[in-house]
C-alpha cells in the first residue's frame, strides 16, 4: 500500500538543520548525531536522543521509560534486528544496516551504526551504542525528500521489506494467510477461511470476498469478516457492469484502490480491490476495507497482494474442480440408482400383463372354459393385457429414442376438436367406471381451430395425462379445456403477427402431489413415489415423454398442484396453424 510522505516536515532532510538534542546524557550532544541511543542486549531503551522526537509525542523527562514501557519507536521487524544486536555483542565487531522503525502510526526507514560498547576486561558486552540519520525512501518509484509515511496494515504486518527485500517475514504472512486454505478443498470452507485469514492477520475492519463467473453479470458476497459493530454483507449483490472498480479488477487481474458505495445508504468506502485467478482467468473478487488517507499500492503491497490472488486463485479452481467432479459423482450414482429402481419397475410392469396373457391362454387351451362365452372373456382378457404390454414397450421404446436424439416428428394441421372427441371416446368408459364426471370445454369460435402438429402424438399425450389423471382420482373428475393465446403486435397495429398458441389444461380432484417432490415429475427414472407406481401402475415414463414430445412440436408442459390431496393440473402449449374467429374473446396478449 502506498507510502505517502507527510506535508508537515518539509524540511526533514535540510543538510543546514541544527541538532536539538534532549539527551538524558550530557555527553552524547557533542556526537551531533541526528540519532544516538543506547541499549542493552534485550533491546531495552538505556539513553535516547532525538532531534525529531517530536514526533514522539513525549515528555523530554520521561522519554526513556516511555520508550520502553510503550512501543512508539520500535524496528518493524524487531525479531531480525535483536538478533543483529545480540550478534554483534558476541562478535564485538560494529555493524552498519538500514532498519525500518514504528514510530507511532508512521514508518521510518534508518540508517543505523550499531557499535559495541566494551566491557572491562573478562566481563561480556551488554550494551550497544547505535548512531542513526533518517534516509529518503523511494514513494511510488521516485525519491522523495520526505521520510516520514503513514504505515499501512499490510506493511506493518511484512515489516516494511521492499520488493528486493522479499525476507523470511513476507513468506511467513503468505503462508499463515493460505495454511488453513490448503487444507481443504471444500470450496465453502476456503471462502470463509480466506476471509478471516485476511480479516484477522491484517486486523481488518471488513474483508468480503465474491465467487466470479464470466457468464454472470452479477456478483454475490459469499463470504466475509467485520468487526462486530459493522453491519454484515453476506448475500450482497453488486452489478459489475455498473460498478466500474469491480470491471476493472476483473479485466486487467490488478489489485486497486477504490471506493466503493456498499450500500445504498452509506458513504464511499475505500477498498483494496483484486481477482483472484487461476491461468490468467478471474475465480473471485476480494475487497479489503482501507483507512480513508490511503491511496496508492506500494510495489511490496502489490507483490503479495498478486501472490496472495495468485494463490487463492488456485485454490478456488482446485476446490470448484473438486466440487464439480464429486457433485457429477453423486449425479452419476442418483442416476444409476434411478436406472436400477426404474428397471426393476418396469420389469415388474411388463411381467404383470406378460403372466395374465400366459395365465388366460393357457386355460383356454387346457379346455378349462367351461362354454364360449367365457373362453371369448379369456380371449378378451388377454388382448387387453398384450394392450398393456404393448403401451409399456412404446413408453421405454419411444424414451430410448428421445434419448438418442433420434425422435423425428412430422408436424401437420390437426383439427382440435376432433382430437378431443378422439380422447373423450377413449377415456369417458375408464371414467365412469370409477364414477367420475368428465368435462370437455372448447373456446367458442366461429371456425375451427387448428393446430401445428403430430397427431398421433397429440393424441398420446393427451391420453397419457386424461389417463393418468383418471388413474390418481378416487372422487370429483376431470376437466379438460383448452384456451386460445393470440399474440398481437406492440405499437399501434392490433393485427397479430403470428396466430398464437393453444393451451391444452388436464384438471383434476385426486391425490396431488406435495410441494417438494414435484421436481421428480420430468425427471428421467425418477419418480415421486415408489409406494405410489406399485400401487396403481406404469412405468413413471409419461410426463418425460410427454413434455419432450410437445417441446419437439414447440410447446411446454406444466405441473401445478398445490400439494398432496389437493388435485393436479397439468398444461401443456402447443402452436396454432391459423387463427381463428373468437365470437366470445378470452384474448390473452403476449408481448414478443
Amino acid at each position: 500500500m502506498t507510502i505517502t510522505a507527510k506535508n508537515q516536515f518539509p524540511n526533514l532532510f535540510s543538510q543546514n538543520l541544527e541538532s536539538t538534542n534532549r539527551s538524558t546524557d550530557d555527553s552524547l550532544p557533542t556526537i551531533g548525531c541526528e540519532l544516538i541511543y543506547t541499549q542493552d542486549e534485550t533491546g531495552r531503551y538505556l539513553t535516547f536522543d532525538w532531534q525529531y522526537d517530536e514526533l514522539l509525542d513525549l515528555e523530554t523527562e520521561k522519554i526513556v521509560d516511555d520508550l520502553n514501557q510503550r512501543e512508539i519507536f520500535v524496528p518493524v521487524d524487531k525479531v531480525a534486528y535483536l538478533e543483529s544486536l545480540q550478534r554483534i555483542l558476541t562478535t564485538l565487531v560494529p555493524e552498519k544496516l538500514q532498519c525500518w522503525f514504528k514510530c507511532s502510526q508512521q514508518l521510518i526507514e534508518l540508517e543505523l551504526t550499531i557499535t559495541p560498547i566494551m566491557p572491562r576486561w573478562g566481563q561480556l558486552a551488554t550494551t550497544v551504542l547505535v548512531m542513526g540519520r533518517l534516509l529518503p525512501s523511494p514513494v511510488n518509484g521516485q525519491e522523495t525528500n520526505q521520510a516520514v509515511k503513514t504505515a499501512s496494515k499490510i506493511e506493518l504486518s511484512l515489516g516494511g521489506r521492499s520488493v528486493q527485500q522479499v525476507s523470511l517475514r513476507y513468506q511467513k504472512l503468505l503462508n499463515r494467510i493460505t495454511r488453513n486454505i490448503r487444507r481443504t478443498l471444500d470450496i465453502d470452507i476456503i471462502w470463509q477461511c480466506t476471509v478471516d485469514s485476511l480479516g484477522k492477520i491484517l486486523k481488518l475492519k471488513r474483508c468480503i470476498i465474491f465467487p466470479y463467473q464470466s457468464k454472470n453479470e452479477k456478483v454475490q458476497v459469499i463470504a466475509e469478516y467485520h468487526q462486530p459493530e459493522l453491519k454484515p454483507l453476506l448475500g450482497l449483490e453488486i452489478d459489475i457492469s455498473a460498478t466500474p472498480a469491480f470491471a476493472q479488477a476483473v479485466k486487467t487481474l490488478k489489485p486497486i484502490v477504490t471506493e466503493i458505495s456498499i450500500l445504498n445508504d452509506s458513504q464511499p468506502q475505500k477498498f483494496l480491490l483484486f481477482a483472484t485467478n487461476y491461468q490468467d482467468k478471474p475465480n473471485g473478487l476480494v475487497a479489503l476495507s482501507l483507512s480513508p488517507e490511503y491511496k496508492l499500492l506500494t510495489e511490496t503491497e502489490l507483490e503479495l497482494t498478486k501472490e496472495l490472488a495468485d494463490q487463492l486463485g488456485t485454490a478456488i479452481a482446485h476446490a470448484t474442480l473438486y466440487k464439480e467432479l464429486e457433485d457429477a459423482r453423486l449425479k452419476a450414482e442418483e442416476a444409476s440408482r434411478l436406472k436400477s429402481e426404474f428397471l426393476a419397475n418396469v420389469s415388474h410392469e411388463i411381467r404383470t400383463p406378460l403372466n395374465g396373457m400366459i395365465g388366460f391362454l393357457k386355460l383356454i387351451l387346457e379346455g378349462m372354459a367351461d362354454d364360449p362365452e367365457e373362453q371369448n372373456q379369456f380371449v378378451s382378457e388377454a388382448h387387453q393385457l398384450s394392450i398393456h404390454l404393448l403401451n409399456i414397450l412404446n413408453d421405454i421404446l419411444d424414451i430410448a429414442k428421445i434419448e438418442a436424439g433420434k425422435m423425428e416428428l412430422d408436424c401437420s394441421p390437426v383439427k382440435l376438436q376432433e382430437l378431443f372427441a378422439d380422447v373423450e371416446n377413449f377415456t369417458r368408459p375408464q371414467a365412469e367406471m370409477k364414477h367420475l364426471s368428465l368435462q370437455m370445454q372448447m373456446p367458442v369460435t366461429s371456425d375451427e381451430i387448428i393446430v401445428q402438429g403430430n397427431y398421433q402424438r397429440l393424441l398420446q399425450v393427451m391420453l397419457n395425462l386424461v389417463g393418468n389423471a383418471i388413474k390418481f382420482t378416487h372422487e370429483g373428475g376431470v376437466t379438460i379445456s383448452a384456451d386460445l393465446v393470440i399474440k398481437k403486435a406492440k405499437g399501434k397495429s392490433s393485427k397479430p403477427q403470428a396466430p398464437g398458441m393453444v393451451k391444452v389444461r388436464v384438471a383434476d380432484t385426486g391425490i396431488g402431489v406435495s410441494l417438494d417432490k414435484q421436481d421428480k415429475l420430468f425427471q428421467l427414472f425418477s419418480q415421486v413415489d415408489g409406494s405410489r407406481t406399485r400401487h396403481y401402475g406404469g412405468t413413471g415414463l409419461g410426463l418425460t415423454i410427454s413434455q419432450k414430445l410437445i417441446e419437439a412440436m414447440g410447446g411446454e408442459v406444466h405441473f401445478y398442484s398445490l400439494g398432496e390431496g389437493l388435485g393436479s393440473t397439468v398444461t401443456f402449449t402447443v402452436p396454432l396453424y391459423q387463427q381463428p374467429v373468437i365470437c366470445s374473446p378470452t384474448e390473452c396478449d403476449i408481448d414478443n
